[in-house]
């Protein structure tokens, strides 16, 4: 299904009937991600999934969006689909979002579930300031014509990690993005949080899990032996029993 939010084309999918559930997807994700559990969850609720824009068949944002815009995006989508108040469910990036919104619109949000979630900043380390630094040199090279464009190109393939150096049109969103510390926000929540994490997550390491657990005032962290970052299909039958009995 397709609909218009913010002038942008928008692909979702809903099934289900009863209390609204929104599934969030992560980075370089989409509504399709989640299928499976979009599958087991719309036999008890009304169940939607979203290509958040510019993933999936939604289209791009004109400019760079941060987690606030994307936040700001899903509640004009509750408004457009007269969603009062939901369930939301975010992995990896669509956990950022789910914070937001959580922090921000707290009446809108019923439960909420944080599956191997992003939003902390992780400590600087010199390996870092080395890769920023190589970063602006190639940014500099981009003004010394066709071998400098040759050369920024591979610094980025060095220094760029894989989601950013696939991130395309995308890319400055990305970068937007994962300079947001959300942890400012994080006690300022006030659903009933389930926080589900794989035990071998490399991408979102379970630090960020207890992190969350510690500062969200009402929130209980779950570990999935034998997963990781995508622990939700990783252990899915198990994810989907602790979501069931979560929302029951």
């Amino acid at each position: 299904m397709f609909t218009e939010i913010d002038n942008l084309k928008i692909a979702y999918q809903v099934e289900g009937t009863g209390t609204p559930v929104v599934l969030l997807h992560g980075w370089g994700g989409e509504a399709n991600s989640f299928r499976p559990v979009f599958d087991k969850l719309s036999r008890s609720h009304q169940v939607y999934a979203l290509d958040l824009p510019g993933f999936g068949l939604s289209e791009i944002p004109p400019t760079a969006w941060d987690a606030s815009d994307y936040a700001k995006f899903v509640s004009a989508f509750f408004y457009e689909r007269n969603i009062n108040k939901a369930h939301l469910i975010g992995h990896s990036y669509g956990g950022r979002i789910s914070i937001v919104m959580a922090a921000e619109e707290p009446e809108k949000v019923d439960k909420l579930i944080l599956v191997d979630s992003a939003g902390i900043i992780p400590p600087r380390t010199a390996k870092y300031y080395m890769r920023i630094s190589l970063a602006k040199i190639g940014h500099l090279m981009r003004h010394c014509g066709t071998l400098g464009d040759r050369l920024a190109d591979g610094i980025a393939q060095r220094v760029g990690s894989k989601d950013y150096r696939e991130a395309g049109p995308m890319r400055a969103t990305m970068v937007k993005s994962v300079n947001q510390n959300l942890r400012p926000l994080l006690p300022k929540i006030q659903a009933s949080t389930l926080l589900i994490w794989g035990e071998n997550d490399t991408d979102t390491p379970i630090s960020y899990g207890r992190i969350m657990e510690e500062e969200i005032p009402d929130a209980g962290l779950v570990i999935l032996k034998d997963a990781g970052h995508f622990s939700y299909l990783d252990q899915l039958p198990q994810f989907c029993e602790i979501v069931g009995n979560f929302l029951a």
